[in-house]
């Protein structure tokens, strides 16, 4: 017998096509299909679109291999089965919008929808954004309907939990005592209670317990910092995330403790998310135990802001960051590295408007703000600024700074890497020869962050084996009554004649050569490709 036409354009899904006794399923042998169901079914395994289709009072699924990616491990029991049979956990919320086809009155577009889905052998949270559109005949009459779907879970997630860090960090910024950031960060939590059904900070001699017995007694005395420790529960799975070192005075440890929800799974972007929310409460408790010394506040927010630059083979990254003579606050100037699962290295300068705490509050906001984003979204810059922007501008935090977010990827074989960075209104950087040399990345900025949502610009370069790639913020080049233009010119020709161009040494020079009395903040972050000695 010759095998169906439609069976050549399954491509992967053959195997699947061919297992299904279609004549025991309502739609019959595949011969004997209505034109209009082999039309949709050619069309729907002829494309990459994830594509359904519901056919006839039996609601029967047919469908592509680019829909298999959205329902997992129902495949292949879901191909020729009636849709109510295949997902009775979300059966309330499909048949309507089903029914709304058959009565041809469509719903139209409907994006981010919610559906509780049991695909990966748990009760699962996701979202689609999809369409349903009306399968006729001849005479018009709906005989089924077409879903064109894309799963948006992902991005869902991201921006809810963007939203609550966002919230988290505006509500911690001008807190003092130890106390106020306990009940500020209570509040917020229970707000995030989609992805924490229960949470609680436990701070050693303050904090009340309100779970009722839901979360149990921490597994071990201390855990080690910065690290996030998952345990299995008769209540569910729970995350410890510590907010600091161990209390030898208490007898405790400051811990974030979360019961995770059990729709969602404990992957990579959900256990960051915890870690971005352990790392601002952790910041705000730092913040709250400083003395009152306006100069000793300023000195350990910086430190707990500006974070020791990574260790990263092949790479030796350098820091600085130093006070402008009259400010007795913290200042906006910032920088930050940290590197990627793939092994790309992110570095960060940046400049908040302003020179107060307030400027340091946003600084921390706009800091943890992007680290999530760049965990979330990946690594290109542009893209990594045009979200940033979305969440500061959506937030309505009222943050206005320049940006350089720069990626530098794992060296080739050749030893060369590539840099991306896009600009957002910042001086440019700087690329410093192995044998001398410095030359401007200069391309047109972009806006400053804040203003206005705009597409943002990607730019790319090499760098070899002993270049350095300096970033910094604009107190190291601007002086009254020198134009811009002027002052990087300077900075050139200063690191042009330079005899330091490895990263440390590079900037012990650019330090040494200041003045005492700055009038203006200023934060270096260097990058040595190949660790050149000076």
């Amino acid at each position: 017998m010759q095998a169906d036409p439609l069976l050549d354009l399954a491509g992967p899904l053959r195997p699947a096509y061919e297992a299904v006794d279609w004549a025991a399923t309502p739609l019959g042998p595949m011969a004997d299909w209505h034109p209009a169901l082999r039309h949709a079914t050619a069309m729907a395994l002829d494309s990459e679109f994830p594509i359904t289709l519901l056919w006839g009072p039996d609601r029967v699924m047919v469908y592509n291999a680019g829909y298999v990616e959205q329902i997992i491990d129902k495949h292949p029991a879901a191909l020729g089965r009636r849709v109510q049979d295949v997902f009775p956990e979300a059966w309330d919320a499909i048949e309507p919008l089903v029914q709304q086809v058959f009565d041809d009155d469509p719903p139209g577009l409907l994006e981010d929808q919610f559906f509780p889905l049991d695909r990966n052998g748990f009760l699962e949270e996701t979202y689609f954004t999809f369409a349903y559109s009306a399968l006729r005949d001849a005479d018009h009459t709906v005989l089924g309907v077409i879903d064109i779907s894309s799963e948006t879970t992902t991005q869902v997630l991201a921006r809810r939990r963007l939203e609550l860090l966002g919230l988290l960090g505006d509500r911690l910024a001008g807190v003092r005592g130890t106390a106020e950031v306990l009940g500020v960060t209570t509040e917020v939590l229970a707000e995030g209670v989609a992805d924490m059904p229960v949470a609680e900070v436990w701070l050693p001699g303050l904090s009340q317990r309100t779970s009722g017995g839901v979360l149990p007694e921490a597994p071990l005395d201390e855990l080690p910092a910065g690290e996030l420790l998952l345990t299995e529960t008769p209540t569910g799975r729970v995350a410890w995330v510590p907010l600091g070192p161990y209390d030898e005075e208490a007898g405790a440890q400051p811990l974030l403790v979360v019961r995770l929800n059990d729709m969602l799974a404990p992957d990579d972007p959900y256990l960051g998310f915890l870690r971005l929310l352990g790392s601002t409460i952790r910041q705000a408790l730092e913040r709250a135990r400083v003395s009152d010394a306006e100069r000793r506040i300023s000195e350990t927010l910086q430190r707990s802001l500006l974070p020791q630059p990574p260790e990263v083979p092949g790479l030796v990254i350098a820091a600085r960051y130093l006070a402008a003579a009259e400010q007795a606050q913290i200042g906006g100037d910032w920088y930050d590295a940290f590197v990627l699962a793939d092994g790309t290295t992110v570095a960060v300068i940046g400049d908040i408007a302003g020179h107060d705490q307030d400027a340091a509050a946003e600084m921390a906001q706009v800091r943890s703000l992007l680290r999530g984003v760049v965990l979330t979204a990946g690594s290109s810059p542009a893209s990594a600024l045009e979200q940033l922007d979305t969440v500061v501008q959506g937030l309505d935090l009222g943050t206005v700074a320049t940006l350089v977010v720069t990626t530098i990827s794992a060296p080739a074989t050749d030893g060369h890497r590539t840099v991306r960075w896009s600009n957002a209104g910042h001086p440019p950087p700087v690329l410093i020869g192995a044998g001398g040399g410095a030359r401007l990345l200069e391309a047109t900025p972009d806006v400053l962050l804040g203003l206005i949502r705009a597409p943002r610009h990607e730019h790319e370069t090499d760098l070899a084996p002993g270049e350095t790639l300096l970033l910094y913020t604009d107190g190291l080049v601007e002086r009254r009554g020198i134009s811009i233009t002027d002052s990087l010119g300077w900075l050139r020709d200063v690191l042009d004649r330079s005899p330091a161009r490895a990263a440390e040494p590079l900037c012990e020079h650019l330090v040494a050569g200041l003045s005492p009395a700055l009038d203006d903040d200023i934060a270096l972050l260097a990058i040595t490709a190949g660790g050149v000695a000076a």
